[in-house]
């Protein structure tokens, strides 16, 4: 006969399969909200276990979504529903590598157009005022080029723009003149 695992065990099995380091991102009472747009708009994102708050709180009542355990891209994240004390800045954001326009567009235009808001370089911020770096590796590549001046060319070129636009990152490398669109 084996006997009962001890009163522990559940306790230490959750804790060791929580990731040693993980992002933690204050909200406002959306946490939620923002882990499953996350979880809809980026590969390899999910939303993970809810905890409700067991009592009440400064910025909550018993029952309240606390805490959201989420990934985004891969990255192990909690969402805090801490509520309106702190808000998020360019000090910290995500920076996303994409593979080309289409992905680019894609993220960008979900962020942007579900609440958010554009900014220079790439950078954008959702509705949550989380802050993203929608990067092309076509840009990172062109930036780094060991050809100095044409890397210099698509650095002038990206700082012009807001989204990313690979095509006119690649022609300013190559010393071309960017297409009328």
């Amino acid at each position: 006969m084996r006997s009962a695992a001890p009163a522990w065990s559940a306790s230490w099995q959750r804790r060791s399969a929580t990731p040693r380091n993980t992002i933690c991102l204050w909200y406002d009472g959306a946490a939620l909200d923002a882990a499953r747009f996350y979880a809809a708009t980026f590969p390899d994102s999910t939303v993970g276990h809810i905890l409700h708050a067991p009592g009440d709180y400064p910025s909550g009542k018993q029952g309240d979504v606390l805490t959201v355990e989420f990934t985004v891209a891969g990255i192990p994240c909690l969402g805090l529903n801490g509520g309106p004390t702190f808000q998020h800045n360019e000090a910290f954001s995500f920076q996303i590598a994409t593979d080309d326009q289409t992905e680019t567009d894609r993220l960008w235009n979900a962020i942007v157009g579900n609440g958010g808001q554009e900014s220079a370089c790439g950078w954008c911020k959702d509705r949550w005022g989380v802050n993203w770096q929608i990067t092309p590796r076509a840009l990172t590549q062109a930036i780094t080029d060991p050809d100095r001046a044409a890397a210099r060319r698509a650095f002038e070129a990206m700082m012009t723009m807001q989204k990313i636009d690979i095509a006119a990152i690649e022609a300013a490398r190559r010393g071309e003149a960017p297409a009328q669109r």
